[in-house]
Protein backbone atom coordinates (compact mmCIF):
# COMPACT_ATOMS: atom_id res chain seq x y z
CA UNK A 1 0.00 0.00 0.00
CA UNK A 2 2.79 2.28 0.65
CA UNK A 3 4.68 1.77 -2.70
CA UNK A 4 1.23 2.36 -4.08
CA UNK A 5 0.84 5.36 -2.70
CA UNK A 6 4.67 6.66 -3.35
CA UNK A 7 4.06 5.68 -6.57
CA UNK A 8 0.97 7.82 -7.60
CA UNK A 9 2.59 10.70 -5.58
CA UNK A 10 5.22 10.70 -8.03
CA UNK A 11 2.83 10.56 -11.06
CA UNK A 12 0.82 13.17 -9.52
CA UNK A 13 3.64 15.29 -9.16
CA UNK A 14 5.07 14.74 -12.87
CA UNK A 15 1.79 15.65 -14.41
CA UNK A 16 1.97 18.52 -12.44
CA UNK A 17 4.95 19.55 -13.13
CA UNK A 18 4.38 19.08 -17.21
CA UNK A 19 0.73 21.01 -17.01
CA UNK A 20 3.22 23.73 -14.61
CA UNK A 21 5.78 23.85 -17.72
CA UNK A 22 2.95 24.28 -20.55
CA UNK A 23 1.07 27.05 -18.96
CA UNK A 24 4.49 28.97 -17.89
CA UNK A 25 4.96 28.89 -21.69
CA UNK A 26 2.27 30.77 -21.92
CA UNK A 27 2.23 33.20 -19.14
CA UNK A 28 3.99 36.51 -19.27
CA UNK A 29 7.36 36.67 -17.40
CA UNK A 30 7.09 39.46 -14.48
CA UNK A 31 9.06 42.36 -14.12
CA UNK A 32 10.17 44.21 -11.03
CA UNK A 33 8.30 47.43 -10.29
CA UNK A 34 10.62 50.16 -9.48
CA UNK A 35 9.03 53.45 -6.93
CA UNK A 36 9.33 55.56 -10.45
CA UNK A 37 6.97 53.38 -11.92
CA UNK A 38 4.66 52.90 -8.84
CA UNK A 39 4.31 56.89 -8.09
CA UNK A 40 3.00 57.63 -11.48
CA UNK A 41 -0.07 56.13 -10.65
CA UNK A 42 -3.06 57.74 -9.95
CA UNK A 43 -5.50 55.99 -7.67
CA UNK A 44 -9.07 57.11 -6.76
CA UNK A 45 -10.10 56.16 -3.37
CA UNK A 46 -13.04 53.85 -3.88
CA UNK A 47 -16.71 53.75 -2.01
CA UNK A 48 -18.01 51.60 -4.96
CA UNK A 49 -17.34 48.43 -6.47
CA UNK A 50 -14.30 46.10 -7.30
CA UNK A 51 -13.54 42.62 -8.91
CA UNK A 52 -12.25 40.68 -6.31
CA UNK A 53 -11.23 36.92 -6.90
CA UNK A 54 -12.13 34.17 -4.34
CA UNK A 55 -8.64 33.90 -2.87
CA UNK A 56 -8.12 37.37 -2.86
CA UNK A 57 -10.43 37.61 -0.02
CA UNK A 58 -8.61 34.97 2.08
CA UNK A 59 -5.19 36.62 1.73
CA UNK A 60 -7.28 39.92 2.33
CA UNK A 61 -7.86 38.58 5.44
CA UNK A 62 -4.45 37.54 6.29
CA UNK A 63 -2.89 40.98 5.67
CA UNK A 64 -5.52 42.53 7.91
CA UNK A 65 -4.74 40.51 10.33
CA UNK A 66 -1.07 41.96 10.68
CA UNK A 67 -3.06 45.38 10.97
CA UNK A 68 -2.41 46.04 14.72
CA UNK A 69 1.65 45.66 14.54
CA UNK A 70 1.07 47.86 11.24
CA UNK A 71 -0.30 50.48 13.01
CA UNK A 72 2.10 50.04 15.47
CA UNK A 73 4.90 50.45 13.28
CA UNK A 74 3.13 53.65 11.40
CA UNK A 75 3.09 51.75 8.49
CA UNK A 76 -0.42 51.81 6.08
CA UNK A 77 -2.43 49.00 4.72
CA UNK A 78 -3.34 49.55 1.11
CA UNK A 79 -5.19 47.33 -1.48
CA UNK A 80 -5.44 48.92 -4.81
CA UNK A 81 -7.77 46.69 -7.15
CA UNK A 82 -8.15 47.28 -10.91
CA UNK A 83 -11.83 47.36 -12.05
CA UNK A 84 -15.07 49.24 -10.09
CA UNK A 85 -17.55 46.64 -10.68
CA UNK A 86 -20.98 45.67 -8.92
CA UNK A 87 -21.21 45.45 -4.97
CA UNK A 88 -17.48 44.32 -4.56
CA UNK A 89 -16.07 46.25 -2.10
CA UNK A 90 -19.06 46.12 0.69
CA UNK A 91 -18.19 42.62 -0.04
CA UNK A 92 -14.71 42.78 0.54
CA UNK A 93 -14.71 45.64 3.82
CA UNK A 94 -15.22 42.80 6.19
CA UNK A 95 -11.85 41.16 5.08
CA UNK A 96 -9.76 43.97 4.52
CA UNK A 97 -9.14 46.62 7.42
CA UNK A 98 -7.46 49.34 5.21
CA UNK A 99 -7.78 51.61 2.62
CA UNK A 100 -8.99 50.71 -0.76
CA UNK A 101 -8.24 52.40 -4.00
CA UNK A 102 -9.18 51.88 -7.76
CA UNK A 103 -5.77 51.87 -10.09
CA UNK A 104 -7.51 52.14 -13.55
CA UNK A 105 -4.23 52.27 -15.37
CA UNK A 106 -3.41 49.15 -13.88
CA UNK A 107 0.57 50.83 -12.80
CA UNK A 108 0.65 48.72 -9.87
CA UNK A 109 -0.12 45.35 -11.84
CA UNK A 110 2.87 45.83 -14.21
CA UNK A 111 5.42 47.63 -15.29
CA UNK A 112 4.32 44.83 -17.58
CA UNK A 113 0.79 43.48 -17.02
CA UNK A 114 0.46 39.60 -16.54
CA UNK A 115 -2.38 37.39 -17.34
CA UNK A 116 -3.51 33.80 -17.10
CA UNK A 117 -6.16 32.75 -19.34
CA UNK A 118 -7.99 29.84 -19.38
CA UNK A 119 -4.93 27.25 -19.40
CA UNK A 120 -4.59 28.49 -15.65
CA UNK A 121 -7.72 26.25 -14.80
CA UNK A 122 -5.04 23.32 -16.14
CA UNK A 123 -2.83 24.05 -13.32
CA UNK A 124 -3.26 21.54 -9.79
CA UNK A 125 -2.17 24.71 -8.06
CA UNK A 126 -4.91 26.84 -8.95
CA UNK A 127 -7.70 24.00 -8.13
CA UNK A 128 -5.63 23.71 -4.55
CA UNK A 129 -5.41 27.28 -3.97
CA UNK A 130 -9.69 27.55 -5.04
CA UNK A 131 -10.04 24.79 -2.50
CA UNK A 132 -8.17 25.92 0.22
CA UNK A 133 -10.23 29.29 0.25
CA UNK A 134 -13.64 27.63 -0.28
CA UNK A 135 -12.78 25.21 2.66
CA UNK A 136 -11.91 28.45 4.57
CA UNK A 137 -15.31 29.99 4.41
CA UNK A 138 -14.21 32.52 1.60
CA UNK A 139 -16.56 33.21 -1.38
CA UNK A 140 -15.78 34.75 -4.49
CA UNK A 141 -17.53 36.03 -7.34
CA UNK A 142 -17.28 36.07 -11.80
CA UNK A 143 -18.08 39.47 -11.86
CA UNK A 144 -15.33 41.43 -14.18
CA UNK A 145 -12.11 41.07 -15.85
CA UNK A 146 -10.57 37.97 -13.38
CA UNK A 147 -7.22 36.97 -15.54
CA UNK A 148 -4.69 39.57 -14.32
CA UNK A 149 -2.31 38.28 -11.56
CA UNK A 150 -1.82 40.47 -9.30
CA UNK A 151 0.50 40.82 -6.23
CA UNK A 152 1.65 41.90 -2.71
CA UNK A 153 4.04 45.40 -1.96
CA UNK A 154 5.69 46.55 1.34
CA UNK A 155 7.49 50.11 -0.15
CA UNK A 156 9.52 51.70 2.44
CA UNK A 157 9.73 55.52 3.70
CA UNK A 158 11.54 57.84 1.85
CA UNK A 159 14.82 56.11 0.17
CA UNK A 160 14.11 52.50 0.97
CA UNK A 161 12.00 51.47 -1.77
CA UNK A 162 10.46 48.12 -2.44
CA UNK A 163 11.19 46.01 0.20
CA UNK A 164 9.05 43.35 -1.35
CA UNK A 165 7.50 42.64 -4.14
CA UNK A 166 5.14 39.36 -4.42
CA UNK A 167 4.05 38.54 -7.86
CA UNK A 168 1.07 35.79 -8.10
CA UNK A 169 2.77 32.99 -10.27
CA UNK A 170 -0.87 31.50 -10.77
CA UNK A 171 -4.31 32.74 -9.03
CA UNK A 172 -4.29 32.48 -5.66
CA UNK A 173 -0.35 32.26 -5.02
CA UNK A 174 -0.89 34.15 -1.55
CA UNK A 175 2.25 36.00 -0.31
CA UNK A 176 4.13 34.38 2.52
CA UNK A 177 3.07 36.09 6.00
CA UNK A 178 6.33 35.73 7.22
CA UNK A 179 8.28 37.61 4.22
CA UNK A 180 5.69 40.65 4.52
CA UNK A 181 6.28 41.20 8.49
CA UNK A 182 10.06 40.64 8.16
CA UNK A 183 9.44 43.56 5.25
CA UNK A 184 7.88 45.92 7.39
CA UNK A 185 10.10 45.14 10.32
CA UNK A 186 12.85 46.42 7.89
CA UNK A 187 10.91 49.90 7.62
CA UNK A 188 11.50 50.42 11.44
CA UNK A 189 14.71 49.12 11.66
CA UNK A 190 16.30 51.02 9.05
CA UNK A 191 14.71 54.36 10.20
CA UNK A 192 15.59 53.92 13.80
CA UNK A 193 18.51 56.48 14.97
CA UNK A 194 21.90 54.88 15.82
CA UNK A 195 22.00 56.06 19.50
CA UNK A 196 25.28 56.38 21.00
CA UNK A 197 26.41 55.26 24.01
Amino acid sequence: MGLLAKLLAAVGGFVTAVMNSITDAFLTPPLRATLEHLEETDLKTLSGGSRIKLVNLQEAAELSSLKPRLDQLGVPLYAVVKEDVGTEIQNFRPYFQGEIFLDEKRRFYGPRERKMGLLGFLRVGVWMNGLRAFRSGFMGNVLGEGFVLGGVFVIGREQQGILLEHREREFGDKVNIEDVIQAVDRIAQELMPVTQN
